[in-house]
């Protein structure tokens, strides 16, 4: 039996989005190794018992999210260090995206992704910033296949979106990145314009910014942090999304639901340049009562041919 490690960023984090990532993570990695073995690995304590898991795996890879970042040895968002790179080696990186825009890369942070990430396989990065960055590092075996959770939103899929503006709404905030003005006026659209508002908790502190809110008189449903809740939402209610929480929104096209995602850092901004992601810069938020009551086509550019082809190099390993 082959084992084929994944470090997952579901472990010892409470954002559901990563949930989100996660999942498709998974499902594309089982249909290119239906019969391996997989295995959980903890992307932030790695200890000297999770390098015995890495020292038993065929493959390993590093799924979605932004565990990249210029100064490595100040953003910690991978749980590589000098203490313990040397039994990490050959990491596969599938959709992964780069931390916020910078324009430095440390030494440290070169040496480690060259001691660490794969020579022999092909890296699918989340959007040309992150393909950009890791050229810049002298990976050439890089592509830009977009995040995970974009790979079966086909042309197909997108016709079956609807145009016209739902019943419902469903929107989301996020509580890193917290702006009055901007998460009001989210809001006030949603009411405004929708006979119901569901508020989905993607983070532990997004009830925090609810409160500051007044809900009060407003046919509002919470969604619990919960991606089974949210999901039985997405497939039984009449519902468009509009919010700050990228992959809820992402979440909601899976779902066949248009969905209208604020803006409001280099993930979202990046995937509309590449995929034409429906995203609208949290500076044009006043756009927002027209476009959701305009005639509104979901049509995403996905490179399905960078996608096949980072698939296809592992058809010869018979895991």
């Amino acid at each position: 039996m082959k084992i084929v490690s994944i470090f997952d960023t579901t472990i010892s984090d409470y954002n559901l989005g990563n949930q989100i990532i996660m999942d498709s993570v998974y499902r594309h990695l089982r249909d290119i190794f239906p019969n391996a073995f997989f295995f959980k690995l903890p992307y932030m304590e790695i200890t000297r018992h999770t390098i015995r898991y890495i020292k038993q795996s065929n493959l390993i890879f590093f799924g979605g999210t932004n565990m990249l970042t210029g100064q490595m040895e100040r953003y910690k968002q991978w749980g590589v260090s000098v203490s313990n790179f040397y039994f990490i080696r050959d990491v596969i990186l599938m959709g992964v995206g780069w931390w916020q825009y910078q324009t430095k890369i440390s030494f440290y942070t070169k040496f480690i992704l060259n001691m660490c990430l794969s020579k022999k396989y092909i890296h699918s990065v989340r959007d040309s910033y992150t393909e950009k960055k890791l050229r810049e590092l002298g990976f050439k075996n890089v592509l830009n296949t977009g995040c995970p959770t974009l790979w079966n939103l086909t042309d197909e899929h997108c016709k079956k979106i609807k145009r016209s503006k739902a019943e419902h709404v469903i929107i989301t905030f996020t509580d890193y990145n917290k702006n009055p003005v901007r998460d009001k006026r989210i809001f006030d659209v949603a009411v405004n314009h929708y006979n119901k508002v569901y508020i989905f908790l993607q983070g532990v502190g997004d009830y925090n910014i609810i409160n500051e809110l007044n809900i009060k008189g407003c046919n509002v449903e919470i969604i619990p942090p919960n991606l089974d809740k949210y999901d039985e939402i997405l497939s039984t209610v009449d519902a468009d999304y509009i919010g700050t929480r990228l992959h809820a929104g992402i979440r909601a096209l899976q779902y066949k639901k248009r969905a209208f995602i604020v803006g409001i850092d280099n993930r979202a901004l990046e995937m509309k340049k590449d995929f034409n992601l429906p995203v609208i810069p949290e500076w044009e938020i006043d756009t927002l009562p027209d476009i959701i009551n305009s005639d509104y086509e979901i049509r995403l550019n996905i490179p399905t041919e960078n996608i096949i082809k980072w698939k296809q190099q592992f058809k010869d390993d018979k895991l």
